[in-house]
């Protein structure tokens, strides 16, 4: 099957609809729903191939066939689970839809994977990182370094994705109470505090830097650009990268920044509940697997605690 050439219009109207329901059902962000939509279609182009042309008519086998082919490819683990989760969260869908009788992927395993966590800095390391962004913006007192000593402070200061950041207005800022409301995945609103410093970052900026950058196009945007549109996340992470190589740290991008942060909330006493409340995250476990505690302090609290240690 020419792989350019239109799907039947019962698929098409099937992915469109889709499409919908992880828009308007699930809040899904446009790149998801882009990957969504490709790896769907592939299995159907895939399914047709095989003479299956409509949706009741694909079974495990041919699944299993294209999860097959994908993974010939040589795509990573990550790749070929969030493939196979993109045809599953379909087939659920068209089968609470009535569009199939059953879900033929009900009984496919995808491959697990491996958890890996991002660069953390130490809570040294990340004070010489944000000094380092102070610095550079009081000598300087350009518009760029002002934004990155704020983008930095606010990355860790308030553990937030640097897509939360980027996508921030400035009725979400409350410098008096020191709070900021973003939106997380899936419109997920939070409303998260962050200390001085970072407020101090921000009042800089805000007074100093963001008024000789803004333009029309940011309209009520926090962060700006050089162009004086809104910030794209690219800017910010280059930002951050340079940040490292000028305080001499590891080289980090701005998830290592919320990684960081939660991991220091957590070594300073910080129960696992507030920290999952500061990241955004819906589920407990995300948080179990997205910070870690040392082993040293693991060990002190064991042997303080338990009655055997």
């Amino acid at each position: 099957m020419n792989e350019t050439a239109r799907l039947p219009d019962s698929l098409e109207r099937a992915l469109a609809q889709f499409d919908t329901h992880l828009h308007a059902g699930l809040g899904r962000a446009e790149h998801t729903r882009r990957a969504y939509r490709a790896d769907v279609e592939s299995l159907l182009r895939h399914a047709i191939r095989r003479g299956q042309a409509d949706l009741p008519e694909i079974e495990a086998n041919t699944i299993r066939g294209w999860l097959a082919v994908q993974s010939q490819r040589g795509l990573s683990r990550a790749t070929l689970a969030r493939r196979g989760a993109a045809v599953r969260a379909f087939l659920q869908w068209a089968t609470t839809q009535g569009l199939i009788a059953a879900d033929p992927s009900a009984r496919l395993v995808t491959p697990a994977v491996p958890v890996a966590l991002p660069t953390v800095l130490t809570a040294e390391a990340a004070a010489v990182l944000l000094d380092t962004a102070a610095a550079r913006a009081r000598d300087s007192a350009s518009p760029a370094d002002l934004r990155a000593w704020a983008v930095a402070e606010l990355l860790y200061g308030a553990g937030v994705r640097v897509g939360e950041l980027v996508g921030l207005d400035l009725p979400e800022l409350d410098l008096s109470q020191r709070l900021v409301r973003v939106f997380g995945k899936g419109g997920k609103e939070r409303v998260v505090p962050f200390g001085l410093p970072a407020a101090t970052a921000l009042t800089a900026w805000l007074d100093q830097g963001r008024p000789e950058l803004a333009k029309a196009a940011a309209q009520a945007a926090v962060f700006v650009g050089d162009r004086g549109g809104r910030l794209g996340q690219r800017q910010a992470r280059a930002a951050i990268h340079r940040l490292a190589a000028a305080a001499g740290v590891d080289d980090i991008a701005p998830h290592a920044l919320r990684h960081s942060a939660a991991t220091h909330l957590l070594q300073g006493g910080s129960d696992l509940r507030a920290v999952q409340e500061v990241l955004g995250h819906s589920s407990l476990a995300t948080t179990q697997r997205y910070t870690h505690v040392d082993a040293a302090r693991l060990k002190a609290v064991f042997e303080q605690a338990h009655p055997r240690a």
